[in-house]
């Protein structure tokens, strides 16, 4: 810590001597004080867009900067007051919102200091050069890309050092991938808006440069807004997958299942229930224990799902129990699918550990199939009933052992020509 701070203070002494040294504010006070208060304004309203990443123990600011055209305009000392006023104000504001991060006043005199000590070198290769690029087409864009690029890339070797001291970034893989992760976009937005900020103010442009004041902050605001509506978004995902999700399994569980039903049962589709569980279950639990109990329920999953297409449904809807809806296929191809399934099951062993040695255990289950059109006479939940059903006889037939049953064939004369009639074009 003694280090880290040593090279912050370093850097802030080293730009207020450069600031000094530079010689006076370049223009005159009333109209410093014009651009300082409109500046300051619009800088700290991105203090409230909350466009700061903590990266280990630091909080790194990623809202435009807008020091360059400060600089150019005022020179190094100019700026460095400004940003003084301006990194205070922000500190103060987090510490008032309990937003401070543990180190907050020594990363404020790192925000002073740094930016400062940039720009100020962006100030005097700008002066330097501009002469030489005057009378080239777009010499002047070019030379601002060029600085913005120089100085982020040494703002980055300033930040990855802190982190290094700090102990936040220990490889250079991490360094790098840091490195990667400034945009270009930002480079070029950055340097397009210092750009004008810098003309306007040359040409005392002040409706234009405040009207650019306000663009800039309206798409950053919207930015943020669409930011935080995406990261919602991804959160109420994750948390609706895990309260569909069966952890054991990874597969649907119950309650998505009687969700899809409910969507389903007006779609007057054909669909084909299939309600299925492993045979003697409990004889592998007591003669081996829960945990390869699960490996064989995993197992048992894994191996329906692969049968199954991407329009299909596999739920875990019991402890062995599984229910799959089958959608856009005809009864024989459901049949053949299922029967497909329990040859599978009979001849593909789970493996799982018992007693620190890989075992192999064979097992089978039984089926019951309903297959029915949705939006008729039957509703689906009353289809699951039927697959359940059918199941308990497979059961009772010796298991291992698929039943099913065409619904739609057994439907009256009167259901299915009613449903025909819907069906044709008058």
């Amino acid at each position: 810590m003694y280090k880290l701070k040593l090279f912050i203070i370093g850097i802030f002494i080293t730009g207020l001597i450069v600031a000094i040294t530079s010689g006076p504010i370049e223009i005159e006070i009333a109209l410093y004080f014009k651009v300082f208060f409109v500046y300051l304004f619009f800088t700290t309203l991105y203090s409230h867009l909350k466009t700061v990443v903590k990266t280990g123990n630091v909080n790194i600011d990623y809202s435009i900067s807008y020091g360059l055209s400060f600089v150019l305009f005022t020179g190094p000392l100019g700026l460095f007051l400004f940003e003084i006023v301006n990194r205070f104000y922000v500190y103060f504001y987090r510490k008032k919102t309990g937003t401070a991060d543990e180190d907050e006043f020594l990363h404020t005199f790192y925000n002073i200091g740094g930016p400062g000590l940039l720009h100020s070198l962006g100030y005097f290769i700008f002066y330097g050069l501009y002469p030489y690029v005057e009378e080239i087409p777009f010499g002047y864009w070019g030379l601002l890309i060029a600085i913005v690029a120089l100085t982020d890339f040494l703002s980055s070797i300033l930040l990855l050092t802190i982190f290094h001291i700090s102990g936040s970034i220990n490889t250079g893989q991490d360094a790098w991938d840091f490195i990667k992760g400034r945009s270009i976009l930002d480079t070029m937005k950055k340097a397009v808006s210092n750009g004008l900020l810098f003309i306007f103010l040359l040409e005392q442009q002040w409706e234009i440069l405040i009207a650019l004041f306000i663009l800039n902050y309206l798409v950053s605001r919207s930015a943020v807004l669409q930011s935080r509506s995406i990261q919602h978004k991804i959160e109420r995902d994750r948390f609706e997958q895990m309260a569909y999700t069966d952890f054991l399994t990874k597969v649907h569980n119950r309650t998505y299942m009687n969700k899809v039903m409910n969507e389903l049962n007006e779609s007057e589709e054909h669909i084909g229930i299939i309600v299925t569980d492993i045979d003697t279950f409990k004889r592998i639990n007591d003669a081996y224990n829960h945990t390869v109990g699960d490996s064989v329920i995993q197992h048992f999953a894994t191996t329906l799902k692969n049968f199954l297409k991407d329009e299909d449904y596999l739920f875990r809807s019991g402890g062995e129990e599984f229910t799959i809806i089958l959608r856009n296929r005809g009864y024989q191809e459901c049949r053949q699918l299922v029967e497909q399934l329990q040859k599978s099951i009979q001849d593909t062993p789970a493996v799982s550990e018992f007693k620190s040695r890989q075992i192999t255990i064979s097992y089978t289950a039984s089926f019951g199939l309903y297959f029915y059109q949705s939006n008729l006479e039957t509703n689906i939940k009353h289809a699951y009933i039927h697959a359940d059903d059918l199941l308990y006889k497979a059961k009772n037939q010796g298991k291992n052992q698929v039943s099913s049953k065409n619904g739609i064939i057994d439907l009256p004369l009167s259901a299915r020509y009613a449903a025909a009639i819907e069906k044709m074009e008058i």
